[in-house]
């Protein structure tokens, strides 16, 4: 196991070099994510013969990709940031990826203000192309985002960030000296791998249109909520209850509510077209 322990010691982060750029493994597992979340929608598209086209898909997949990027990175900056006045105050410094006149790319996204942004961009994408039931949209999306989660969270590993909290187990990983979990591949299980087959077995069983996506927050969260156990909290907010919760299971436990609550008005709205 001594490779493996010490795998950030015989890793290179760069996959290749083309001189006036050096491609990142952090970005090949991001643009994975992207394409096997959308061939994973397409898919099942397909498979199950759901009402909606693929130009729509490819349009709906290009609105909540920058719902998400923004969303992403705006969340970071108020929720976890301790610079959130300065950005607030300098927006166009948001997406800057230089520092000091040096290229470190843009470090810092939020899942959770991830969500908003997605949020934001359906609500624009239903209005802009007068979709009626974008329910059914949100179906697909909810048994894609898994698959497309299970690389993004190997690209947390990969490029060593969101590290996990101290441990003495066999297969922990060194990050500077310290023995830790690879947490970012336990989220990719639980988050991923877990979350998808989930919502694969279930997807058949669905009572009414909106259900697997008010699932899929509720299961994302649930599984972020355990994984963040075995990972180390960000070390500029620390815990923000006793000395176990942390921001991200804080943030989780507020979408559990939130998607139990969509549940029930979902549920209840599918009850009246039935007996109308």
């Amino acid at each position: 196991m001594d490779y493996w322990n010490n795998i950030y010691q015989n890793f290179d982060p760069i996959a290749f070099d083309l001189g006036f750029i050096s491609v990142h493994w952090y970005g090949i597992m991001y643009v994975l994510a992207l394409l096997t979340a959308l061939g994973t929608a397409k898919y099942f598209m397909k498979k199950d013969k759901l009402p909606i086209t693929e130009k729509v898909l490819d349009n709906y997949f290009i609105w909540i990709e920058i719902g998400i990027i923004l969303g992403a990175r705006i969340g970071y900056i108020v929720f976890y940031d301790p610079n959130t006045m300065y950005y607030l105050l300098n927006p166009w410094q948001m997406f800057n990826p230089f520092a000091n006149g040096e290229f470190v790319g843009i470090r810092g996204m939020s899942y959770h203000g991830a969500i908003v942004g997605f949020i934001l961009a359906t609500v624009f994408f239903k209005y802009r192309y007068k979709k009626e039931n974008i329910w059914e949209l949100l179906d697909l999306v909810a048994i894609s985002v898994p698959v497309g989660y299970i690389f993004g969270r190997i690209g947390n590993f990969l490029n060593k960030e969101l590290i996990g909290r101290y441990t003495d187990v066999d297969w922990g990983i060194y990050v500077d000296g310290v023995l830790r979990h690879p947490s970012q591949l336990y989220e990719a299980f639980l988050e991923g791998v877990v979350v998808f087959f989930i919502l694969y077995i279930y997807r058949k069983r669905k009572k009414f249109s909106g259900e697997l996506i008010a699932l899929y927050a509720a299961l994302y969260s649930l599984a972020r909520f355990v994984a963040e156990f075995w990972r180390e909290p960000d070390v500029q907010i620390g815990f923000v209850y006793g000395d176990w919760m942390s921001m991200g299971q804080f943030l989780s436990l507020i979408m559990i509510l939130m998607s139990l609550v969509l549940y029930v008005y979902l549920l209840k709205n599918s009850k009246k077209q039935f007996n109308s």
